[in-house]
């Protein structure tokens, strides 16, 4: 996801290990000012993050963003549910589907576009404990066939 203005603050790895993605979309963020330089110095947490629905607008809760140091008064509270920026007909899609049966909106990674924040959630379906267990064992049999191809 390498381009030109672009640049990952941070990425939810455990997502991709604990759902199937299957489909993504951008959001922007609304953030304080010491959030974003603290964003920029890459001091946030996605792990057991979610996004929810109210009242029409879409909410990410359980993202830590660490205080900035130089702050002060100005520091928000670190796990403070935040507002994600996006079209009210892409709003009320994802919330018809999360009200289906097994679904839940994952934020998948944080990065700059350009000079804004801009989330990518994803839409996922939970995986049972067999298919992580599966999908473990491919990553590993992948693994050792790549060190076996270097080894040659």
């Amino acid at each position: 996801m390498e381009k030109k203005g672009v640049k990952i603050a941070a990425q939810n790895r455990k997502a991709h290990h604990d759902y199937y993605v299957e489909e993504k979309y951008e959001a922007g963020i609304e953030l304080a000012g010491t959030e974003v330089k603290s964003v920029r110095a890459g001091t946030l947490n996605l792990k057991d993050s979610y996004c929810s629905v109210k009242e029409g607008e879409l909410f990410v809760h359980g993202m830590h963003i660490s205080p900035y140091e130089k702050g002060n008064i100005f520091n928000k509270d670190p796990v403070r549910p935040r507002r994600l920026l996006m079209h009210k007909r892409e709003i009320r899609k994802l919330h018809a589907l999360v009200k289906q049966d097994g679904y839940t909106l994952v934020p998948l990674s944080v990065y700059f576009k350009d000079s804004r924040v801009k989330v990518e959630v994803g839409l996922c379906k939970g995986k049972k404990n067999y298919d992580k267990r599966s999908a473990a064992a491919q990553r590993d049999a992948k693994r050792e066939i790549d060190r076996a191809m270097k080894a040659r």
